[in-house]
């Protein structure tokens, strides 16, 4: 550790310890819901120029947190108290640690001497959340609160970014001690970054010039190193079309020529019949997850793969690896672009695999049928597409409307589109949401919802209303777990069961009983003026509309199959 040698050691009790080094990390606000095992940190949070923001549970603080974290890029931060509030959040920090998201959890504990004896609201939480946080870390005295709060955001930042947690007893909260606060901590054996692999990076530009028919594949890591402008230059200097992950949607603008849009399960069936044609990929920032690639064997069959991440334990996971550059995908791509720079004339726009891509993009984006109805999943959210200004943050629920969106709502302006891909957790979007909004409230911010998914934490219209942090519901209502209810007729014969959730709620009046705007719109026209509305409002709304039940999402690659097999609608 390094000390400011100016600064005095001060007499504080342990709550007022974290406080302090909280402020020092620049955090504004907190996303919480007190108890007993952290009311010590609560009383001096009372104290304190950082703003909380009351949730109605837990699980619902850390999710806000983790779209304070996505959109802002400084970890989100949490509080909870010990025992089931402490459990409560496990959720929401699996879901950031799964999607790469920078979190701080702090929970209160019992006293250090009753750690270990069954005491009331004792939870080991240190040993249950290990498997999904960075780190863990337990302060047994107020002297190490500062440390471990300067860690615990260095670690959650740096890197791969993730969720960390600080369990804190309630003694170690209410006793004082003399305290001293870092200014920086050295931690041995973590070490989050690389130097620029400039020769492998000389060797991906090979690569990638010798082949013949080369595609970009954008993941999540391009858009969490911000390395939107890189990506668009090479694509660009090297005429080479651009797909991406789900989780990777919004790293490239979906309206730019080069782009194809996400692959996989759900992805754009342009991308994915392109995808099974090419012989060499540059993957930036990707897990390779089953759910964007399918079946490994059959991914990987003559296909090159350039694969760049800050992780070296994504390399080789998934997919066999012909070339791994390792470290910032930003500062590779920038080091790559000033290589190419000397090194390559610009691909000539004539090329025959780009003439090739561009005749498959526009057959199937003629040819592809979709939902006749007037209010189909493609036609509704083009109609969002429309009147939402095209800086707005999007989040989504977890479900169909979810992978339509992915479908039919182009993302265009960078990192603005942001969902629960790894863990795929219902009840995410919403909460992240308001999350997001406190990190940007100088946008709109929107939630794509479905109902069976809004269900899991519309709790959080309470927050969002008497907090005064004003975000959109666009909730696509089939009036049944509508995903569940896809797969049941398409693999399981139409035996349908535990589905069906009816006409209940009525989404208008829940809105309107929490204080919020509750809109009903029932045609397109009726669609675009509530969109209007809710970004007029000082209050959130949510925007009811009902759909075909029946209505499938499509393409669909089904599990065990190859992108090249794609259910498409009939």
């Amino acid at each position: 550790m390094v000390y400011d040698m100016n600064d005095k050691m001060e007499v504080m009790n342990g709550g007022k310890a974290l406080m302090k080094a909280l402020e020092k990390e620049g955090v504004k606000e907190v996303f919480g819901l007190p108890g007993g095992a952290n009311l010590p940190m609560y009383d001096e949070l009372y104290k304190s120029n950082i703003r909380h923001i009351l949730v109605r549970h837990e699980q619902s603080a850390a999710h806000m947190a983790d779209g304070f974290g996505r959109v802002s890029r400084k970890p989100g931060v949490c509080f909870a108290t010990s025992g089931p509030g402490a459990t409560n959040l496990l959720t929401g920090i699996a879901t950031a640690q799964a999607d790469s998201a920078p979190m701080i959890a702090v929970t209160g504990q019992v006293p250090v001497n009753m750690i270990g004896r069954d005491a009331f609201q004792e939870s080991d939480i240190i040993g249950m959340s290990n498997p999904c946080v960075k780190y863990a870390f337990q302060p047994r005295t107020p002297q190490e609160i500062p440390e471990v709060v300067k860690k615990g955001f260095y670690i959650a930042e740096t890197g791969r970014p993730g969720p960390v947690l600080l369990d804190i007893p309630k003694d170690v909260q209410q006793n004082e001690a003399e305290i001293t606060f870092p200014n920086e901590v050295r931690i041995p054996g973590y070490h989050p970054w690389t130097d620029v692999d400039i020769t492998n990076i000389e060797r991906s530009i090979d690569l990638l010039l010798s082949s013949e028919k080369p595609i970009i594949l954008a993941g999540g890591g391009t858009i969490i190193s911000s390395a939107f402008a890189e990506l668009q230059s090479i694509a660009e200097m090297l005429m080479i079309p651009v797909v991406t992950t789900f989780k990777g949607k919004g790293s490239f603008p979906e309206n730019h020529p080069l782009s194809l849009g996400p692959i996989g399960m759900h992805g754009h069936a342009e991308a994915n019949k392109i995808m099974s044609e090419v012989d060499c990929v540059l993957a930036i920032g990707t897990r390779f997850s089953d759910r964007s690639v399918g079946t490994f064997e059959e991914f990987e069959k003559n296909l090159k793969i350039i694969h760049m991440d800050v992780d070296p334990a994504e390399i080789g996971k998934n997919q066999t690896t012909q070339v791994a550059v390792v470290g910032d995908v930003r500062a590779s791509l920038r080091v790559m672009l000033k290589i190419l720079a000397k090194k390559v004339l610009k691909k000539s726009d004539g090329n025959k695999w780009l003439k090739h891509v561009n005749e498959v993009k526009d057959y199937w984006r003629e040819n592809l049928k979709l939902h006749p109805g007037e209010m189909s999943a493609a036609k509704i959210l083009r109609k969002l597409r429309e009147v939402l200004p095209k800086e707005s943050i999007v989040t989504t629920e977890v479900g169909q409307h979810q992978m339509w969106a992915s479908l039919f709502f182009d993302a265009i302006h960078p990192g603005t589109f942001f969902s629960s891909t790894g863990l795929g957790t219902m009840g995410w979007g919403f909460p992240a949401a308001i999350g997001a909004k406190v990190a940007r409230p100088d946008v709109p911010v929107l939630d794509i919802a479905g109902d069976g998914s809004f269900n899991m934490t519309e709790n959080s219209l309470a927050t969002s209303v008497l907090e005064d942090i004003p975000v959109i519901v666009f909730l696509i209502n089939n009036f049944s777990l509508g995903m569940v209810a896809q797969w049941q007729r398409t693999f399981y014969e139409r035996r349908m069961i535990g589905i069906d959730l009816k006409k209940c709620p009525d989404y208008v009046k829940l809105a309107e009983s929490y204080g919020a705007q509750g809109i009903r719109a029932q045609s397109l026209d009726e669609l675009g003026k509530a969109v209007k509305v809710g970004l007029n409002s000082e209050v959130s709304t949510v925007i009811d509309i009902p759909i075909d039940p029946e209505e499938d999402v499509l393409p669909f690659v089904a599990p065990g199959t190859s992108l090249k097999d794609m259910i498409l609608p009939s």
